[in-house]
């Protein structure tokens, strides 16, 4: 994970919310995912806006334990190709 590039959810994935969060559709390698907090979520659809990873998480203003949380969160969607760095 490069906290310097820009990511953005990959166009072959559909979030449907959910109460507890969303379900991540891949329609590429048809896998389902769950996306398990609301703030995540949000944080995962307003990725594009932001020129880098990092100015993403310090706009959403997390705490220390958050923003560690949401990392290996992050780590979990990049592997999984549910987000992608934006070209």
């Amino acid at each position: 994970m490069d906290l310097d590039a820009a990511y953005r959810l990959n166009p072959q994935v559909a979030l449907r919310p959910d109460p507890f969060g969303a379900l991540a559709y891949h329609f590429g390698h048809r896998r389902l995912s769950f996306l398990r907090s609301p703030d995540l979520v949000a944080f995962v659809r307003e990725l594009a806006t932001h020129a880098s990873l990092r100015d993403a998480l310090d706009a959403a203003e997390l705490g220390e334990t958050r923003r560690a949380r949401f990392l290996t969160a992050l780590e979990t969607l990049i592997a999984s190709d549910l987000i992608v760095v934006d070209p």
